[in-house]
């Protein structure tokens, strides 16, 4: 959408809706700032902090008797 477009429809709205749009541009910026954050991830972030027992893959005790 153009934006020349979008500021003549704002600017039809009674002041109390601009306020609203106003209102709701902010939340739609702070939004897409959380997403750029969530984004900017490094490989391997958490190496050496999760560890998997040797044995992860045996069976259980408690599903003994199902087996």
């Amino acid at each position: 959408m153009e934006s020349a477009i979008l500021y003549s429809k704002i600017e039809m709205l009674p002041d109390h809706l601009k306020e609203e749009v106003n209102d709701f541009v902010g939340f739609l910026l702070q939004k897409m700032n959380k997403v750029k954050k969530s984004e900017e991830r490094q490989f391997g972030a958490f190496k050496g902090m999760i560890k998997i027992a040797p044995d992860f893959d045996a069976p259980l005790e408690d599903f003994k008797d199902y087996m």
